[in-house]
This record gives structure tokens, sequence and C-alpha cells, in this order.
């Protein structure tokens, strides 16, 4: 079951990533498609796939992946389903950090000081939630304080904004906050997919650790984890992904509880076999997400962070709801 979902998922990334390029304002032919990924083709046909349609699918399929999967690492770690980078202010952090590094101009002196910034942003936030977690069991106070970090982190973006030295870096700083991946490029994906990918494999080597988890903590040192480096590992793996996802496409909450939250009964709900599909799930949502966003007869492009916002804030109060009615 577990190979037929992933076999299933990465069919449907690739058909996403495919309607990704045949999608837009101009509709393609799929032949022509075909034809413009292999080299061949009009020139203008060939700079719509490759230069324009998919280098931001891809960033939306990193940025998802690294959600989805961070999502699943923390709920798997906190043993909390609401748990995720959005919503513990993991991303706000993060964007926080690199709308200063944009707002003073520092991201002028070197490209990389963005995801190192975002980076550096989301650590503090997921440290300071898996440090609270070891004070209190509570799935309602860190839940509150990650609500707490979130909204202090954006009112602090609100006071960057509000002396915003001109109307530009006010446009870059908005973007940041509200998330999108419209006008990415090559060079911005490698930029932040190297930082992604060690994210990724950073929580992908603790999977294991959080099937003990889920026994509870005693019973995880019973059977030889060692509880200290399994916090470690996780937080650091999603600090990296989420920072780099955030330097890459800004502030995009609740992918990371939509997708976990979908995938997690077809896995008989064990967190290691929940992360892989899960930043496939995510991945496949921002794609399609993406897509629809480009689709809509508005007369601006809405915001890709807003869009998931709208979709997954519902889920999130199901999810929350379902729980009290359970007692949990």
């Amino acid at each position: 079951m577990f190979a037929r979902i992933n076999i299933f998922l990465c069919l449907l990334l690739v058909a996403g990533l495919f309607s990704a390029c045949l999608l837009g304002s101009t509709t393609l032919a799929p032949l022509t498609v075909l034809q413009a990924l292999g080299g061949y083709g009009d020139p203008a046909d060939l700079i719509i796939v490759w230069q324009i349609r998919l280098p931001r699918a891809l960033a939306a399929l990193c940025v998802g992946a690294a959600l989805g999967m961070s999502g699943a690492a923390l709920q798997g770690l906190l043993r909390n389903p609401l748990a995720e980078p959005g919503v513990l202010g993991v991303s706000a952090s993060a964007a926080l950090v690199a709308t200063v590094v944009i707002y003073y101009g520092w991201v002028q002196l070197s490209a990389l000081l963005l995801p190192l910034a975002a980076i550096f942003g989301a650590l503090v936030a997921t440290g300071f939630i898996a440090a609270a977690a070891l004070v209190s069991a509570s799935a309602v106070t860190l839940i509150l304080i990650g609500v707490g970090i979130s909204s202090f982190a954006a009112a602090l973006m609100s006071l960057l904004m509000n002396f915003a030295p001109h109307p530009f870096t006010l446009a870059d700083m908005i973007n940041w906050m509200l998330g999108s991946v419209a006008n990415r490029s090559y060079a911005d994906l490698q930029l932040s997919l190297p930082f992604l990918m060690v994210g990724v494999g950073v929580l992908w080597i603790s999977r294991r650790g959080l099937s003990a988890l889920s026994l509870g903590d005693e019973a995880a040192q019973g059977i030889g984890l060692n509880l200290r480096r399994q916090r470690l590992l996780v937080v650091t793996g999603a600090g990296i992904a989420t920072g780099a996802a955030v330097a890459l496409a800004g502030a995009i909450g609740f992918v990371g509880i939509v997708a976990p939250h979908l995938i997690r009964p077809w896995v008989n709900f064990d967190p290691a076999r929940t992360l892989f599909p899960s930043a496939l799930l995510g991945g496949l949502l921002l794609v399609v997400a993406d897509i629809i966003l480009r689709l809509l007869p508005t007369t601006g492009e809405l915001k890709l962070g807003v869009v998931a916002a709208l979709l997954g804030a519902p889920v999130f109060i199901w999810i929350a709801f379902h729980r009290s009615v359970r007692g949990v």
C-alpha cells in the first residue's frame, strides 16, 4: 500500500507539472508542450515553457514538498496533528528575518543572505517551540505559543512596512508576507534548493525515531531512542527546509497540516511512513493551487499564500473541532 500511494502521487505530480506547462493566460497544445520540453518547436513556446511556466511549477513543487514533510515531522515530534510551520510561527519568523534583510538592502551584498536569513529565523522559532514542548505537554499551550510567535513576527513585519524607504521595498515585503512563486527563475531555485535538500534529508534521517516517539517518550527511550538527538534532528531539518521554502516563495501556511492529515490514514498513522507521501502531496497541492491562480479571471493575480490559507484554515478548524469532540 505504501509503495502504491507513492507511485500514484508521483504520477499525479508529473501530470500536475505537465498541466502547469500547458495552462496559463495562453493555453498551449499538449503536443506543443512536449516538443518544447524536448527542445524543439517555436522559440516563443520554448521561452513560455522553459523560462516562465516550468521554473514556477518547480518552485511550487519544492516549497510544497518542504512544508508538507516539515509539517509531518513536527506533528510526529510533538504528537499533535495541528503542528505545522505556519501555525507554529516558523514560516512567519523566517519571513520576518528575510524581510529585515530586504529592508536594509543586505541582499545586495550576497544573494545567499536571503535564504540564510530565512533559515535562521525558522530555526529560532522551531527551537523555541521544541523547548516549549519539553516544558509543557499541552497541545493547546504549544499552539498558543505558536500563534503568539506568528502574531509578534507579523507585527514586526508591519512595523517595517510602515517605515519602508520606497514603494519597491514595500512591494517586496508584501510579497514575502503573502507568499508567491510568480516570476521565479532557475537562479532562485539554485539558491534555495541545496538548503531545502539538506533540510529534507535531515528529516528523512529522523523518520524511524518519529515512529518510536508515537509510543511515548519513556517507551521510546526504553527501546534505545536518543530523545535529545531526535528533537535536534527534527528541529534542525524542519527549520532548514521551512527557511529555504520561505526564501523561495515567502510565507505559505497550512500545507503542512493538510498534506499529512490526508496521508496519515493511508499509512496506518505511522509517522515515519507519512513523511515522503506528505512531501509529494504538499508539492502537488501547491502546483495545482498555482495553476488555479493563473486561470482565475481576476484583474490581478492572487497570491499563493492567500489561497493556501483560504483552503487550509477550514481544515485546521475542522481538525481542532474534531479533537475537541473526542476530548483530546
